[in-house]
């Protein structure tokens, strides 16, 4: 193991300390005492996780030639989510869409599988119902709807304080559609930011999250 070997990989190459240590058969813990007795510098623990952030595969395939038809179905799904979707990067980010109109949701998994090319078994589905409806038929009626097996619905949010009219509003309750991959809500919010500043300019304000 050399000095410039080392540097090679960690800093040229910007692997981990243990994918280096892999490299060169060793031990990240023998890659890291030989970095501090060589006084080179190591990464911070953000610096850190943005290695590992950045060296994880894509679990989603973004189709980048698309027809007519794909061109409008990325347009309405990118403005849905602008109007409906969370775009924080704060904390556990993923892709979070949510609605009680089964159209939309409809629409924005087309988007998702179509478009975005998304990892089926990624996908989940968080419901918010009403303490007085019939949770099992609304967790069926959404699984039929989006074609995402049950094994793949989370607990479910239940409210016991509610009004008739909301309950009417919502008869299926709200569904959330999430995809974990920081990466995809990073390139739905770029495809936003993109669209925005192409039809309105890039002198109104926006959201820091974009």
């Amino acid at each position: 193991m050399s000095e410039k070997a080392i540097k090679k990989l960690y800093y040229q190459e910007n692997l981990s300390a243990a994918d280096v240590g892999k490299k060169l058969g060793v031990s990240s813990w023998a890659v890291l005492s030989f970095m501090k007795r060589k006084n080179l510098r190591r990464r911070s623990f953000s610096e850190a996780n943005a290695v590992v952030f950045n060296s994880k595969s894509l679990s989603f395939s973004a189709k980048k030639k698309l027809s007519f038809f794909e061109k409008e179905l990325k347009i309405a799904g990118i403005m849905l989510y602008w109007a409906e979707g969370s775009k924080s990067l704060n904390g556990f980010s993923s892709v979070d869409f949510c609605n009680s109109d089964s159209r939309m949701i409809r629409l924005f998994l087309e988007f998702l599988r179509k478009i975005c090319g998304v990892d089926e078994e990624r996908l989940r589905v968080h419901l918010y119902c009403y303490a007085d409806q019939d949770i099992a038929e609304i967790k069926k009626y959404w699984a039929n709807l989006t074609k995402i097996p049950l094994s793949q619905f989370v607990k479910p949010y239940i409210r016991k304080d509610f009004s008739i009219e909301k309950k009417r509003e919502m008869k299926y309750g709200l569904a959330h559609i999430r995809y974990s991959d920081k990466k995809l809500l990073l390139q739905i919010n770029k495809w936003i930011e993109e669209m925005v500043n192409n039809r309105v300019g890039t002198e109104v304000d926006k959201p820091d999250s974009l």
